[in-house]
């Protein structure tokens, strides 16, 4: 009997693998666009996400003084749409392309473990004006401080794991 390797492949693993790739490519693409809004708002310039923190700005001459309300417009049009998304998926399709059904938040406690990673991502946005996104599609430009926020946001992701 010869020996042929088109017989002895499993085709559901073969088309698991092809899958698998195809949602690693299209969750890399969404991944880009993601970036790429990022740096085409400004959002991974530090200066930009402080100037929007920074609300005593606004108390300098004319309404909205020296403040930058970018960062707000960026996030109000990023909540619509997350909003609309989150309304819409469930009856978007049957079921996702690349699993076996939507996998949507269902907590809804608030409780001191959120209440404390909530203060300290927005301690440390404030201080260096990064949050993991935009620092994560800054990366590649080498800066430092984006470098440092980085090694230092690492160990931070690691340990609110383990809690």
């Amino acid at each position: 009997m010869p020996h042929s390797t088109t017989a002895t492949l499993d085709r559901p693993a073969v088309r698991r693998r092809h899958s698998s790739k195809a949602a690693l490519a299209i969750a890399f693409a969404a991944g880009l666009v993601f970036a790429a809004g990022l740096v085409l708002s400004g959002m991974t310039q530090p200066a930009k996400v402080i100037g929007f923190l920074d609300i005593k700005e606004m108390f300098i001459g004319d309404f909205p003084g020296r403040w930058d309300y970018s960062l707000g417009l960026v996030m109000g049009g990023a909540v619509l749409v997350s909003m609309i998304g989150f309304a819409v998926t469930p009856y978007a399709s049957v079921k996702p392309w690349f699993s076996a059904g939507f996998d949507l938040p269902r907590r809804q406690l608030v409780d001191g473990r959120l209440i404390a990673g909530a203060v300290l991502f927005g301690i440390g946005w404030g201080l260096s004006g990064y949050c993991p996104g935009p620092a994560l599609a800054s990366l590649l430009t080498g800066q430092i401080d984006t470098v440092m926020f980085v090694l230092a946001m690492l160990p931070g992701m690691w340990l609110a794991r383990k809690i």
